[in-house]
């Protein structure tokens, strides 16, 4: 059987209230937070990769589909401006631009219908075919995950902080100290 093809959708939406300044563009370690996570998406083979959100930064876009619509939201316009091109769509949040590969490469082995790590649901990695119908914008992403099917992973120690990002200056600061590419 061939290999899946695999499409990206990074959530770059939001209004980055508690960052204070937009998680997209802040720089780490001299690159923007999206080019970061948007260079693992090539490292891990993606096809395809659309950033899922309002900002403009360089890549295939897909919208918000309205005002403060939720992640979920996001997660689906991605997922519909990545079209039939992919088979599995990886989800991450550009507020986690000190992941690597090795921090994404149990939810990349889990079997259908995909994989979500134990009390974070992102990144999260989901069959095209499994993602519910009845989806809506506004839904938590761990109901997205659950309606899906998606196995819930333990969470390496060592990996839990890249895994859970950013969110603030003061964990942005935390993950600089300690990323090494």
């Amino acid at each position: 059987m061939a290999a899946d093809r695999l499409g990206v959708v990074i959530l770059t939406g939001g209004a980055s209230r508690r960052m204070g300044a937009d998680k997209a563009a802040q720089d780490w370690g001299g690159r923007r937070a999206v080019d970061r996570v948007a260079d693992l998406a090539r490292a891990i083979g993606a096809v395809r990769i659309v950033s899922a959100g309002d900002g403009d930064y360089g890549l295939e876009r897909a919208p918000d589909p309205a005002p403060q619509s939720g992640p979920v939201a996001g997660v689906l316009a991605g997922v519909a401006a990545l079209g039939e091109a992919v088979d599995r769509i990886l989800v991450l949040a550009v507020d986690a631009p000190t992941l690597t590969a090795a921090d994404l490469a149990p939810l990349l082995a889990a079997p259908a219908p995909g994989a979500t790590y134990e009390g974070l649901p992102l990144p999260m990695v989901v069959a095209r075919g499994a993602l519910p119908v009845d989806a809506e914008n506004g839904w938590p992403l761990r109901r997205l995950a659950e309606r899906a099917g998606l196995s819930a992973l333990p969470v390496s120690p060592e990996a839990a902080a890249r895994i859970r990002g950013a969110n603030t200056p003061e964990e942005r600061e935390a993950l600089l100290r300690t990323a090494t590419d």
